[in-house]
């Protein structure tokens, strides 16, 4: 039996293991996509593809957390397992510990420390200086240095407010908070509550930005899918174009014989006019080019059958949009549900960051982890599944929306466009963004489930002080574990909470603060996504053709030209693709220099 125990859980852990790797395959794979091919920097580049494979495997533990935590226990008789003793359940839960505190530590090194001095030592290089000679390696690290120091110092003083400041804890009036459970989160050394401090802080950052960001992107990202097929086709703006271009062509011919053979040569405002259509010109031969790119001529075999392979499944896309934005939904609505749920019922409300003794109403996303864990490992992958929606739908909103302060943007962030500064500010808000997105799932949208998996405890006395509660013959009296177990209950005896439930629930006890704002966001966070669902659901997408005729220029102002499978019409009107090398340099010459002949 202990040999089983060694078997599941080293199975976990192998799973989470492949996980890392594809993520980190994920993270090269989307760091390159977006980053601009002019622009890349080696030290920029390695910090955003490590900074996403450590995201990403910060979020993928929590489903191996309660996968581990729920392997310990037989659901159909809710006792432990014979080989879960208390001395495995307690090295499973360090090792989980340490894990967690190692990750959590670690993103916020990268978001405080790293990302800030890659970000300074890019904005210290100069190609000018550097050619000649002025500008040396030691130079410029001192340069970026002595910019982060002030992230040291942060990190110093953040540390030092947890490490010397009381912590909240339970109020000596709070006697019905006299619980082992409270007891438990508040038994940590200082080095551990500084650590819950920094985190926390950092969780309640994470949040205020997950309101904005996720909550559009959550909202924009089904409806991206459904409406992803073009308003305009690529052979219909082929069509539209050429057509344009025999009327920009035929003008220009009127013009010219209307001027031919005169003395005085052609008038100002015929010069003015041929001048702008030979502008005009220009931009359509561009738009056409583009316009071949999305139909893939000039292209391989694999390339046109990819494009006929896309158009075949558009469907099947419209149906997975559908479907995701009816998960979206119902998403929301469970959020709302528990929120009103621990608002109304919570125990100790605002002492402990609303804290909820078990749902008293029926909650749909927890419903489903619970039913679909009877067919393992479905729970877990859908765990997983949940996670990565709120990850690329964050990606989804940044993308949308830019990195702004205020109303001003800074910096935009496009497929193959997108700046090294602005690739690092963004790694940076995806960091803390996560924090937000593991409060949110752990505390909203599935909280027993995230709190306990799929154990349950036997609600019976023991027919003897040494034996375990027997309810084989008594199913009805196996009940679920709830976040609440009293000190006098059976269920401390079966029930082992999540380390992540466990970390966030001494967060918001020790620093109620925190708790407050992070759970009063989630409303917010509702209410933004309510509003862009609407907005975006009833808002017709657009062909946005001036931005089209600006990014095919700068493309070609570069050498480049954008990618194969542009999508018309995205979402906002947004036209993104990926930069790269292409072909058509020869072609789009002689047609630059037919246009230049015509204009002359």
């Amino acid at each position: 039996m202990a040999a089983q125990g060694y078997v599941q859980t080293s199975l976990i852990w192998v799973a989470y293991a492949v996980a890392v790797a594809l993520a980190l395959i994920a993270a090269t794979i989307t760091t390159f996509t977006w980053q601009t091919p002019r622009d890349r920097s080696i030290i920029v580049s390695t910090v955003a593809i490590i900074s996403l494979t450590s995201l990403l495997a910060t979020v993928f533990l929590l489903p191996v957390d309660i996968a581990l935590v729920s392997s310990t226990t037989s659901t159909a008789l809710g006792v432990k397992k014979d080989w879960a003793t208390p001395a495995r359940i307690g090295n499973i839960l360090l090792t989980l510990k340490i894990v967690y505190y190692s990750l959590y530590s670690f993103d916020a090194l990268l978001c405080l420390l790293v990302i800030p001095f890659s970000y300074f030592w890019y904005e210290e290089y100069d190609e000018v200086e550097e050619q000649e000679g002025n500008q040396t390696f030691g130079s410029r690290l001192w340069g970026a240095f002595k910019y982060t120091i002030a992230f040291i110092l942060l990190i110093v003083i953040i540390f030092l407010v947890g490490f010397f400041v009381p912590a909240a804890g339970i109020h000596d009036g709070d006697k019905h908070l006299d619980l082992d459970f409270f007891k438990r989160l508040l038994s940590q050394n200082h080095g551990e509550k500084a650590l819950t401090f920094g985190i926390g802080l950092l969780i309640t950052l994470g949040t205020l930005l997950y309101i904005l960001y996720t909550g559009a992107g959550l909202a924009l990202f089904p409806v991206s899918f459904i409406k992803s097929a073009p308003s305009m086709s690529a052979p219909q703006l082929s069509e539209n174009t050429a057509s344009q271009l025999e009327q920009n062509r035929e003008r220009q011919r009127q013009l010219e014989l209307r001027n031919a053979g005169r003395s005085d040569g052609m008038p100002a405002k015929d010069r003015r006019e041929l001048e702008a259509l030979a502008r005009e010109e220009r931009t359509l031969v561009r738009r056409e080019r583009l316009a071949a790119e999305a139909q893939g001529e000039g292209k391989s075999f694999v390339v046109k059958a990819w494009h006929k392979v896309c158009a075949v499944f558009r469907p099947i896309k419209l149906i997975g949009g559908i479907l995701l934005m009816v998960l979206t939904l119902l998403i929301w609505v469970s959020m709302l549900i528990t929120g009103i749920d621990k608002a109304a019922n919570s125990v100790c409300k605002e002492h402990c960051g609303y804290i909820l003794a078990h749902i008293n109403v029926f909650q749909p996303i927890n419903w489903i982890f619970v039913q679909t864990a009877k067919a393992f490992p479905v729970d877990y992958v859908l765990m997983a599944l949940l996670i990565l929606l709120f990850f690329s739908s964050t990606i989804s909103g940044i993308a949308t929306i830019g990195i702004r302060f205020l109303w001003l943007r800074i910096f935009q962030i496009r497929k193959g466009r997108t700046a090294p500064q602005a690739l690092l500010m963004a790694t940076v808000m995806l960091v803390l963004i996560t924090f937000g997105i593991n409060y949110a799932i752990a505390m909203l949208v599935a909280p027993q489930y995230a709190s306990y998996g799929t154990q349950t405890f036997c609600d019976l006395p023991p027919h003897h002080q040494d034996e375990r509660p027997d309810c084989s013959k008594t199913p009805e009296a196996i009940k679920p574990c709830s976040e609440w177990v009293n000190s006098h209950s059976r269920s401390l005896q079966s029930c082992t909470p999540t380390v992540m439930s466990t970390f966030l629930n001494r967060v918001t006890l020790n620093w109620p603060v925190f708790g407050a704002i992070d759970f009063w966001a989630q409303f917010a966070f509702l209410g933004v996504f309510l509003i862009v669902f609407l907005t975006t659901l009833f808002r017709a997408p657009k062909l946005n053709l001036s931005e089209l005729d600006e990014e095919a220029e700068v493309d070609e102002e570069e050498g480049l030209l954008a990618s194969t499978g542009r999508r018309f019409g995205a979402t906002w009107g947004d036209i993104t693709g990926r930069s790269k090398k292409r072909s058509y340099g020869t072609n789009g010459a002689e047609a630059g220099e037919d246009g230049a002949g015509s204009g002359a």
